[in-house]
């Protein structure tokens, strides 16, 4: 007899609460007030509560949360965006502020969604009405479930596509969101569909992917969707999701959902959450064995193989300068025009982000998208009216012309919120772009390059597909601990995904600059033609690579080098962890000790 295995812990709470029955609980506790919730209790209710959308920050922040808006394919209807602003303004404003940003801000990811912090519990209700009000919701937003469906940020409104990928993402939206039947999944479930020859929805790092095929069904050239199962990158273990030779039509692709989530259900690992990801059963069954098992055990129909796929014309994140991240002017089909605009680290105040929901109602529809790359988009701007809008003061800080270190960069939400991470993040990017733009010239006619910043290995800033990518580490320096970043060059995306050549390890923070400026000064010196700096790297060795350049103290200050993680808020003079006001009550006053 096989050794008995056990569930963990995490599974264990989810037998007991999980799924919508959680939201009746969240309403009580919501009620009674953030000591209601039995300190015993604290890790099994703070899991569940992730199902509908808020994540407990970190040490020193008890009572607050970070909650987050799940927008499909990164679509804010008409009425939504000054909604989302309202809540950040009067529920999102905590006992701290941030020196770049304010005290409320919205964050938009890399998963086409909405972060607000400081969020108390007993302010829950008020937001859960205010959101549903106009038809947003948390649910699923986090948790073991189908989380944000993400694609092409312009789907429907663009003239790069193949096919409209937008009713296929929402019609997911709708089947699985709040589906009883996939509520508790071994791990998360990220679901991508793309409609475009840019392959901008980054199918290949997600557990499902959609991507544009064609296909002949009885004699005629049909457009659909090739699967792709089991990306990620996570864990120092990236995967690029792979092909298991299934065609599927737009009315099919639900049932396609339906069969692969239900088989992650049902064969993904209960026993070890590190191990509980779809691209880990991949590695063990391969592409074969997952179609097999797709066909004989979930679906109703034949499955067709695959059709004639797109892939290569996938220009998003290709290293080159095809701009596809939409930042940027472009028409649409119906002669109207979107307007991308450049949101450095995908933070945005409260005042810009009201400001910005009157432009797109009195320029466009009201209609605004988020991408990918922590931007937002402006849609069905008149044409008669484009030049007004751009003449818009809020666009010389969200230009859709910007430079390309601060186009290219991107960072997690770091040890300002986050328990995973360990490092600060987004502020230290500000500073690092702020920093290249001012002092490093990129070579002649590179308009593209991409900096992504994560503040662990859990990679929410997708560190593996950048031209530079810095994960978050610690090293010490002159005798003292500082925050650091592992350094890799030349991931990207397009027609062949690659990830990053990890080349430096634990370089300080602030010598990262320094090393950038060397690292493109030998680029500059070494680069052949119009070479590309992912072609660059590519055709370089490890050892090569690593002898390019050297870490190196600059002009470059860094006022977060010491060891955030160990303050309860690393921007306010007095940061120490007993200095902390937390936990709070729903009026932000310390609750008595318990000592």
């Amino acid at each position: 007899m096989g050794i008995p295995t056990m569930p963990t812990k995490v599974e264990n709470w989810k037998d007991e609460v999980y799924g919508n029955e959680i939201r009746e609980h969240l309403m009580n506790f919501a009620e009674e007030g953030w000591d209601a919730i039995p300190d015993d209790e604290h890790d099994a209710w703070f899991e569940r509560f992730k199902w509908w959308g808020l994540y407990h920050q970190r040490s020193g922040q008890e009572s607050y949360f970070m909650m987050r808006i799940g927008t499909p394919n990164g679509v804010i209807e008409p009425g939504q965006l000054e909604v989302i602003a309202e809540v950040a303004d009067e529920y999102a404003r905590g006992p701290a502020e941030n020196p770049e940003f304010g005290d409320a801000y919205c964050d938009w990811t890399t998963r086409q969604s909405i972060q607000l912090h400081w969020i108390k519990i007993e302010d829950v209700p008020e937001i859960f009405e205010k959101l549903e009000s106009v038809g947003l919701s948390t649910q699923q937003a986090c948790g073991d479930s189908w989380r944000n469906i993400v694609g092409c940020p312009v789907a429907g409104k663009d003239k790069h596509e193949h096919i409209d990928a937008w009713p296929v993402a929402e019609d997911l939206h709708e089947t699985f969101k709040g589906d009883d039947d996939y509520a508790n999944l071994p791990r998360k479930w990220k679901v991508s569909v793309t409609g475009c020859d840019e392959g901008c929805g980054q199918g290949d790092i997600n557990d499902l992917a959609y991507e544009p095929a064609e296909k002949e069904i009885d004699g005629e050239t049909k457009l659909g969707f090739n699967v792709r199962i089991g990306g990620g990158l996570s864990r120092k273990e990236p995967r690029l999701a792979r092909d298991i030779d299934v065609w599927v039509p737009p009315e099919k692709a639900a049932d396609i959902g339906h069969g692969m989530s239900a088989l992650f259900r049902e064969y993904g690992d209960r026993e070890d959450r590190f191990n509980a990801r779809i691209k880990f059963l991949m590695d063990e069954w391969g592409p074969e064995k997952m179609r097999d098992v797709l066909q004989e055990e979930f679906v109703d129909f034949e499955l067709p193989t695959a059709g004639e796929d797109m892939r290569d014309q996938y220009t998003y994140n290709a290293g080159g300068n095809e701009h596809g991240d939409h930042v940027g002017v472009h028409e649409q089909p119906d002669g109207n025009y979107y307007v991308g605009l450049d949101v450095l680290v995908g933070r945005m105040g409260v005042d810009d982000v009201y400001e910005l929901a009157e432009l797109a109602d009195e320029y466009g529809s009201g209609e605004v998208r988020l991408t990918q790359r922590q931007n937002i988009i402006v849609t069905d701007v008149d044409s008669d009216r484009l030049d007004a809008f751009l003449d818009e003061p809020l666009l010389e800080d969200y230009s859709p012309d910007p430079h390309p270190f601060m186009r290219g960069s991107i960072a997690c939400t770091g040890t300002e919120f986050c328990s995973l991470s360990i490092v600060e993040t987004k502020n230290r990017q500000v500073r690092y772009a702020r920093w290249l733009k001012d002092n490093v010239e990129l070579p002649a006619g590179v308009e593209d390059f991409h900096i992504h910043l994560s503040g662990c290995t859990a990679s929410c800033a997708q560190p593996q597909i950048a031209d530079i990518s810095l994960r978050g580490m610690k090293t010490r320096k002159d005798g003292e601990p500082v925050e650091a970043f592992d350094i890799g060059l030349g991931g990207g995306l397009g027609e062949n995904p690659q990830f990053a050549d990890w080349v430096e390890m634990r370089v300080a923070a602030d010598e990262v600059p320094g090393y950038i400026e060397n690292l493109l000064d030998a680029f500059k010196a070494e680069r052949e033609g119009d070479e590309t700096f992912r072609e660059f790297v590519a055709d370089r060795s490890e050892e090569e690579l690593q002898a390019l350049a050297d870490p190196e103290e600059t002009s470059y200050d860094d006022p977060y080098l010491g060891n955030t993680k160990m303050t309860w808020y690393p921007y306010v003079e007095d940061s120490d962890m007993q200095s902390s006001p937390a936990p709070t009550d729903a009026n932000d006053e310390p609750l008595p000790s318990d000592d």
